[in-house]
């Protein structure tokens, strides 16, 4: 059986270097993915035919980009019993403000994971759709802890640097 992966939808291929962030987290953690441009207002074919196509072959969770009206997260959403997480994209006039609200707003029973608006949700997506496979994966949360070791490491190290600076 193929390793479950996430799949990462974008609703114009404008989201890309914001959704580069959550793809560079799956990377590092070795997680596989797949990565489509699909809209749920201008391709609902397409989008309805790869999410239902993707569950069967395995996704462990779904990534939904999307800015403005923000709809593809829900229609993802109402087509998979897996997790989907939305990240709203700002774009738009409203700066996201718009994706946001769409992408949060979805009515009970229809669940979408929602993170921040742009490149920091993209990447906080990319973690959460790893800390849902880690749920089952050993391996993939002993990733996911040196990984946060890391961090903190790296926090520490900053902090350390700021002191010299500081204090001469």
């Amino acid at each position: 059986m193929a390793k479950p992966f996430v799949a990462i939808l974008m609703g114009s291929d404008s989201d890309f270097p914001k959704v580069e962030a959550a793809i560079g987290v799956l990377k590092k953690l070795s997680i596989p993915y797949e990565v489509r441009v699909h809209s749920a207002h201008r391709t609902p074919d397409a989008t309805h035919q790869y999410v239902t196509g993707a569950d069967q072959r395995g996704c462990a969770a779904f990534i939904a980009c999307a800015g403005m009206a923000a709809h593809l997260a829900g229609v993802v959403a109402s087509l998979t019993v897996k997790p989907v997480i939305g990240v709203p994209i700002d774009a738009g006039p409203l700066d996201g403000l718009d994706a946001l609200m769409s992408t949060v707003q979805m009515p009970g029973g229809i669940p979408v994971a929602t993170v921040a608006i742009g490149k920091a949700g993209a990447k906080n997506a990319g973690y959460l759709a790893a800390q849902i496979i880690a749920v089952s994966d050993v391996d993939l949360a002993e990733r996911l802890k040196a990984d946060r070791a890391e961090n903190a490491k790296e926090v520490l190290a900053k902090n350390e640097a700021l002191q010299k600076q500081l204090n001469g």
